[in-house]
């Protein structure tokens, strides 16, 4: 008979957490770094004022922090700003089940849209956000780079 593992819940971050938030984002984005030659933004953000000022998401695992949602209501489309799942659960849908979670707390929040941001050079991150039903919206250059911005119709009312 196999262990029970624990199950995955989602609770809203608070103050305390801010750390981490912060470690799980480095983490998660590390492997970036190399490619793009700096620190990828969510690195650098400032997580006491997110949790302060946005709405932001903890995946865990039974106890455990395994990953983050930052998601930003902006006046006409909520924005999700960061998703991080740690190293070590990348690649079992954590990703795919937060952004899942953006859009049903948008949709809530009464948005007909959901946006995103990525640097166009995390290829499989926009190839994922592509297979989720976001469509590229603009380029824009940024710190040297690309960003790709994309946005999802988000159904219903």
């Amino acid at each position: 008979m196999k262990p029970e593992r624990p199950p995955v819940t989602l609770r809203r971050a608070s103050l305390a957490d801010a750390e981490t938030i912060a470690a799980l984002t480095d983490a998660a984005y590390a492997k970036y770094v190399p490619r793009l030659g700096r620190k990828p933004q969510p690195m650098t953000a400032d997580y006491r004022q997110m949790v302060q000022e946005h709405s932001v998401w903890l995946l865990c695992l039974g106890d455990q922090s395994i990953g983050v949602l930052v998601l930003i209501h902006e006046p006409d489309q909520a924005l999700v700003y960061s998703v991080a799942v740690s190293p070590e659960h990348q690649g079992q849908g954590r990703g795919r089940y937060l952004l899942a979670f953006a859009e049903e707390q948008a949709q809530l929040e009464g948005y007909r849209s959901i946006r995103l941001y990525t640097n166009a050079l995390m290829e499989k991150n926009i190839a994922l956000y592509r297979r989720l039903g976001y469509e590229e919206t603009r380029r824009e250059e940024y710190l040297g780079s690309t960003l790709v911005h994309m946005a999802k119709q988000l159904i219903g009312e």
